[in-house]
């Protein structure tokens, strides 16, 4: 077997990665197929962890266009994530795959609050570690969170997961023509205004020196032969 390019990934999903068709909601299929593609990535030997969105069952954009406060928004997302991550939690124990919720923010009837050295040591035994509650304060989004939570476990890359195989310089679904990028800079995503990440998560990644591989979820070999270090999606570095 080739040595893995990678040995310890964090997984940014979205939100509506679990929402199915309608893009809302939790889908338990979805669900099973997301748990499925990591768990393949998990038998290969690699640490996995997780952070997810909430924009399957809220978007604080819209309480603010109604006049909500900006901090209660967030929070009502923070608290969508953890229900999103005990989905995810549910089909991969389901598989077979010993999984651990960490919440930012403290409710330990259903998840760990989340301690640096007790992740990194459910990673060390094998377990996949999900994320949840984002970082725990407002004005910060989960692109944000998995950008701090990839630098403080020591992981290599931060793989972002979309419906797309790569970066754009437009939307390919509404332009034949778009360009696909193979490998871009972080300083390219940020004056671009490439809608990789928030500018943030890039530039925490950036003065981490942290990789982003763009790729497509539901193309079922681009995680494993990302992994294998093929070239896949779009690496941004």
């Amino acid at each position: 077997m080739a040595e893995l390019k990678y040995k310890r990934i964090l997984l940014k999903l979205s939100g509506e990665a679990l929402g199915g068709p309608m893009g809302y909601g939790i889908d338990v299929q979805e669900a099973e197929s997301i748990a499925s593609r990591i768990k393949e990535v998990h038998d290969m030997g690699v640490d996995v962890a997780v952070v997810i969105g909430a924009g399957n069952l809220w978007r604080g954009k819209q309480g603010l266009e109604r006049g909500m406060d900006r901090s209660s928004a967030d929070y009502m997302g923070m608290l969508a994530t953890v229900m999103n991550a005990m989905a995810l939690m549910d089909a991969l124990e389901r598989l077979g795959v010993f999984t651990r919720v960490m919440s930012a923010i403290e409710m330990r009837a259903i998840a760990e609050p989340y301690i640096r050295r007790r992740a990194i040591r459910h990673l060390e035994k094998g377990r996949v570690v999900i994320f949840g509650a984002g970082t725990g304060n407002p004005f910060f989004s989960t692109d944000t969170a998995a950008a701090l939570r990839a630098t403080e476990i020591d992981a290599q890359v931060v793989i972002k997961a979309t419906k797309v195989d790569g970066v754009y310089d437009s939307d390919p679904k509404k332009n034949p023509d778009a360009k696909k990028f193979d490998a871009l800079s972080y300083i390219d995503v940020l004056n671009r205004r490439l809608e990789v990440m928030d500018s943030t998560a890039i530039t925490l990644c950036m003065e981490n020196n942290l990789p982003i591989l763009v790729v497509n979820l539901w193309d079922p070999k681009a995680l494993t032969r990302a992994l294998n270090g093929e070239p896949v999606g779009t690496l941004v570095s």
